[in-house]
């Protein structure tokens, strides 16, 4: 594994499953990055991940971490509700942030957030991972660059019931610990609001990364027999239609994926677990020659790419290709829109949303 001779130093703070599961690894394999700090409350599961991965440095405080001149960036792997307090102290301390998805749970704090951040130059990326899937990203620059004026666009994200199966034998067993710091309550407790931070970010962004600024959203949800499905019509900026679909769990297979249908073509994938790490299968039909194209197989290791994407923006001031600020929050805006719009029976704006899901 060759590195690039600049190597962004990276503290991950929180040293739980996520962490465990992906960025320990992504950063230690990423080209330009060096895992230079890990940072937990929990002493034993602190030791255990240093000792497995070898940082430079552990901490126990996140402000000791924050406080040290040699880190330059940090990745944020915690509960949710900490997510936006936890940007804060690390953008005022001067620190670059990837922070795992969503950016937080309600449009107010990350709108507190984006005001912070553009009082700085410093890059914040919401890990949207599935934007660094090689066939996802061929297919924007295909709809970008081809596909002309789009018309509709259909996402799909189905969890399975048998999902599990597959994930803990491609995934580390995760250790754990009793010392954990978690937020109050129990955040799964509630199945619809879980369900629409933790898997509806993703369907979101894709949509919103693929079809364009959303704008306004109707949907609809059944609860059966321990299920759960969202259907959401969707407008978008550019005027084209927009169907998702937010199932969890069905009985079947892991399905997410997506259609999209323009003027000069048209657009599927077919999108894996990333715990594969395999690239989408994607095919774009593009009527200027009459063939269908389709990216071949490339490194699909996303939380890698991620962070390497992340290191080139702040490293080399290159264009970002992961999800922003703007997005993060549109992504909130676009969640909390769904809920309400559940709740009311009505179609609702996404510029007129306040609250959490």
């Amino acid at each position: 594994m060759k590195k690039d001779p600049r190597l962004l130093r990276i503290g991950i703070l929180g040293c739980g499953p996520i962490a465990q599961i992906a960025h320990f690894d992504a950063c230690r394999k990423a080209r330009n990055a060096e895992l230079y700090a890990i940072c937990d409350v929990a002493d034993d599961l602190r030791d255990k991940m240093a000792a497995i991965h070898s940082p430079k440095i552990a901490y126990r405080n996140f402000d000791d971490m924050l406080a040290d001149p040699l880190l330059e960036a940090v990745i944020i792997g915690v509960a949710d509700q900490f997510h936006v307090p936890l940007c804060l102290k690390a953008i005022a301390a001067g620190r670059h942030v990837l922070i795992e998805k969503p950016l937080g749970v309600t449009v107010e704090e990350c709108e507190d957030l984006r005001r912070e951040l553009l009082k700085t130059k410093l890059v914040l990326q919401v890990g949207n991972n599935r934007r660094f899937d090689p066939g996802i990203a061929f297919a924007q620059r295909f709809i970008k660059q081809e596909i002309g004026e789009v018309m509709a666009v259909k996402a799909w994200y189905c969890d399975s019931t048998y999902r599990y199966a597959m994930t803990d034998n491609l995934q580390p067993i995760p250790l754990v610990s009793a010392s954990a710091r978690r937020p109050g309550g129990n955040p799964k407790a509630d199945k619809r609001r879980y369900f629409l931070l933790t898997h509806g970010s993703h369907l979101v962004d894709t949509a919103r990364f693929l079809g364009g600024e959303i704008v306004g959203v109707r949907a609809r949800l059944v609860e059966k027999f321990g299920a759960y499905c969202w259907f959401i019509e969707v407008e978008f900026a550019n005027g084209s239609l927009g169907h998702l679909d937010l199932t969890i769990p069905v009985r079947g297979d892991f399905g997410e994926g997506f259609q999209i249908y323009g003027e000069h073509g048209s657009v599927t994938g077919k999108v894996y677990l990333p715990w594969f790490h395999k690239s989408s299968d994607v095919e774009c039909f593009s009527t200027k020659d009459g063939q269908f194209h389709r990216p071949l197989g490339e490194d699909a290791h996303t939380y890698k790419r991620q962070i390497e994407g992340f290191a080139d923006t702040v490293l080399h001031a290159s264009p970002q290709h992961g999800a922003c600020i703007d997005d993060g929050l549109a992504g909130m805006r676009a969640m909390v829109a769904i809920a309400r719009s559940v709740e009311s029976g009505r179609s609702v704006r996404l510029d007129e949303v306040r609250g959490a899901v």
